[in-house]
């Protein structure tokens, strides 16, 4: 049975952890929403409280570097893709707060815009991507790092600890939240209306691709990331800490190698397609009956709702295109510039309307 469930499709190569429409139940589904909506009014005050308008371009490029990041797809034990975040590195610089905003942002727009995640599943993917992942990468790192120097060799690795732990913790919870459906809500006959995964079958089947190797990756590139920091602009890294001094003493010009860094990203995403397969859980009705033969019945609940939003750039193609490498980068600068400038607009709002002040002065 296990083995069924972790072949895959060649034909499609998407997100892992990103749960569609019809794997949960609209129960959950809401159960989830409203363990959420607490996250996202913490960290709408946090922004408000604590960030300026200074800083307002950051929660952009760390929600727009989410969202690239997470189109690059790396192969999986099984036959089936997954991807880093990049949670945990955004709770490093902006707080495990207002890191959940950023990530939620990248989230929903891939939800609307790409058919990345399903639209009742908003609430339970950002649960798991972009609360339970920042948080914990954020208190491991915290935990390793403590009043280390700025340039400690200590930091890189608790950031490279973190995301390997904040990733994996999360697909524990999705494993969860799959695996409980067929334990919950079944049909009269007894078969599971939602996914039809036991937790016996989920848990494994996310745990052990996640820990070789999506983790692996969530992990590097942070601690990376925080290595370069800690030569070209440490203050950063002192960001949640310590926002308004940081605010008055970062070299914004400095940031600018990060969008560009984010554009080349974007540029390169069809690298992304190179994974062959589909994410563990995110398979169509019609790809479980080829997946496993043995499933006679499709979960009538998943039929039903699989097919709930028509997203205008489904699976990050182009309609009419006809190539796929291309409508990928598309896809990817579309996704860039919806979440930076959602987010940017969201951030300077709260944090009282300094964005554009901002790029005037340091433009």
């Amino acid at each position: 049975m296990l083995t069924s469930y972790v072949q895959f499709s060649p034909s499609l190569s998407q997100a892992q952890m990103h749960i569609p429409d019809g794997y949960l139940s609209p129960l959950t589904s809401l159960v989830m929403f409203l363990l959420i909506l607490p996250f996202w009014v913490r960290g709408a005050r946090s922004l408000r409280q604590r960030l300026s308008g200074r800083l307002v371009p950051l929660v952009a490029l760390f929600a727009a570097f989410s969202f690239v990041i997470m189109m690059f797809n790396v192969p999986l034990p099984g036959g089936t893709t997954g991807h880093a975040v990049g949670g945990a590195l955004a709770a490093i610089i902006l707080g495990p707060e207002i890191a959940s905003l950023a990530i939620s942002i990248a989230l929903i727009i891939q939800a609307l815009f790409f058919g990345d995640g399903g639209l009742l599943a908003i609430g339970a993917n950002c649960f798991n991507m972009a609360v339970v992942l920042p948080y914990t990468s954020y208190a491991i790192y915290q935990f390793i790092a403590r009043n280390s120097p700025l340039d400690a060799r200590r930091r890189p690795l608790a950031a490279i600890i973190g995301g390997w732990i904040g990733l994996n913790l999360a697909a524990f919870f999705t494993a969860v939240e799959f695996g409980i459906q067929p334990l919950l809500f079944k049909a009269a006959d007894g078969t599971p209306l939602y996914a039809p995964f036991p937790l016996s079958i989920a848990i494994p089947a996310m745990m052990i691709p996640h820990m070789l190797i999506a983790s692996v990756v969530e992990g590097l590139v942070t601690g990376a990331v925080v290595a370069y920091l800690q030569r070209a602009n440490p203050s950063l890294l002192m960001l949640n800490l310590q926002p308004q001094a940081v605010a008055e003493s970062v070299d914004f010009r400095r940031m600018r190698l990060l969008w560009v860094i984010l554009a080349v990203l974007s540029i390169l995403t069809p690298l992304g397609l190179l994974a062959p397969g589909t994410a563990w859980g995110e398979w169509s009705s019609e790809q479980l009956t080829q997946i496993d033969p043995a499933l006679k019945t499709i979960p009538q609940g998943l039929r039903q709702l699989e097919g709930l939003w028509g997203a205008p750039l489904a699976e990050y193609t182009i309609p009419g295109l006809g190539n796929a490498n291309l409508g990928y980068v598309i896809s990817a600068v579309v996704g860039i510039v919806l979440i930076g400038v959602v987010a940017w607009l969201f951030t300077a709002l709260l944090s009282g309307g300094h964005g554009p002040r901002m790029m005037k002065d340091n433009g």
